[in-house]
């Protein structure tokens, strides 16, 4: 079986893919495609205990999505891109309640399965922060990639707690040069990697980008990642 998103002509050379498996928050699943965004949003102002409820039956659905990847391909790590639990789509009150508890609840399971999710945030998470540094998830378990959050203070909240990764404009890589890519990654490498917990990737999934400017990203990440 060949991992969503990855290209055959890729597998055939014998190069793996990063991800084994791949999952959801509750709250995501109802709103991406089940009720819609708008629809979401008055269930939670209309029907919030009925909205709560059928995101606790899905828990158990999404570490089971999650686990059947990896336990077709291998590979221990599950993505679960993050849609409207960013910033602007609640309140930190409404996070709290109405997407954190049940998507600690599928990493919990996922991390007891000994499966590594890893969260893609898209967007920006800067009021987040605080609330994805719970105490009730094991440090070490998790990797958070960031899309447009500030990442010094990504680092300052989930530092020595979960490795974090990104952030790698996407915009950079599409239309800017080569020699502003690799100032974008040094200081970025500067700003969080200097002890260690930090992957350095694009903020967001690069369908396009110009191949110098990738390479730049990927040389410049060798280039001042060793020198720290």
């Amino acid at each position: 079986m060949v991992a969503a998103g990855v290209h055959p002509k890729v597998v055939a050379t014998g190069k793996p893919f990063f991800t084994g498996g791949f999952s959801k928050a509750p709250y995501d699943i109802i709103g991406d495609t089940l009720r819609g965004t708008r629809g979401i949003m008055l269930d939670k102002f209309r029907q919030p205990e009925k909205l709560l409820e059928a995101m606790e039956r899905l828990v158990p659905l999404a570490i089971d999505w999650g686990r059947s990847g990896v336990d077709i391909s291998r590979l221990p790590i599950v993505l679960l891109p993050l849609h409207k639990g960013a910033d602007g789509f609640l309140s930190d009150a409404d996070f709290r309640k109405f997407y954190w508890p049940t998507l600690k609840a599928v990493l919990l399971g996922l991390i007891n399965e000994g499966i590594v999710p890893w969260l893609f945030a898209e967007g920006g998470f800067h009021t987040r922060l605080a609330a994805i540094h719970d105490p009730d998830i094991p440090a070490g378990h998790m990797v958070w990639q960031f899309d447009a959050t500030d990442m010094k203070e990504a680092k300052r909240h989930l530092g020595g707690y979960q490795c974090i990764a990104g952030n790698v404009p996407g915009s950079l890589l599409v239309a800017g040069t080569p020699e502003e890519v690799e100032q974008y990654v040094k200081q970025l490498i500067a700003d969080v990697a200097g002890d260690g917990g930090f992957l350095l990737t694009p903020g967001i999934v690069t369908n396009e980008g110009k191949p110098e400017c990738m390479k730049a990203m990927i040389d410049a990440g060798k280039k001042y990642g060793a020198a720290i």
